[in-house]
């Protein structure tokens, strides 16, 4: 395993470079405010120099990318919502309760696999909650 960091846009092509170099035969691509705001810096990269990547951004295989796994984003828009709307009528932020994500969405993009040359077995495209094509 190799953990490659970008904190700017040029930090994000010699991270690609550097995949290649590598050999990285998959990339796993975290979630962060920086990272995000180069959404389509990234996907766009890991589909120029062909590196499988699996992403947290449920937007990215639609955009291109290979898959995504994460939480549904407009769920945890909503039960933000919530809060905020409990805290405006009164309630403490420390006597709210902590909530986990109840809603995981699963999507391929089977067009970007045959571009990559991978095949996804049948049992993986029965679990995703959209699959791409």
């Amino acid at each position: 395993m190799h953990v490659l960091s970008a904190s700017s846009a040029s930090d994000i092509e010699d991270a690609f470079k550097s995949l290649v170099q590598l050999g990285v035969g998959a990339l796993p691509v975290q979630v962060d405010p920086f990272l995000s705001g180069q959404f389509a810096q990234v996907v766009a990269g890991a589909g120029r120099n062909a590196v499988p990547a699996v992403y947290r951004w449920p937007e990215a295989p639609a955009a291109g990318g290979l898959m995504s796994y994460g939480p549904a984003f407009a769920d945890t828009y909503h039960q933000s919502g919530v809060y905020a709307g409990r805290i405006l009528k009164g309630d403490k932020p420390a006597d709210l309760p902590v909530q986990q994500v109840e809603r995981i969405e699963f999507v391929i993009n089977l067009k970007t696999a045959k571009a990559l040359g991978i095949t996804i077995p049948a049992g993986l495209l029965a679990r995703a909650d959209e699959v791409i094509e």
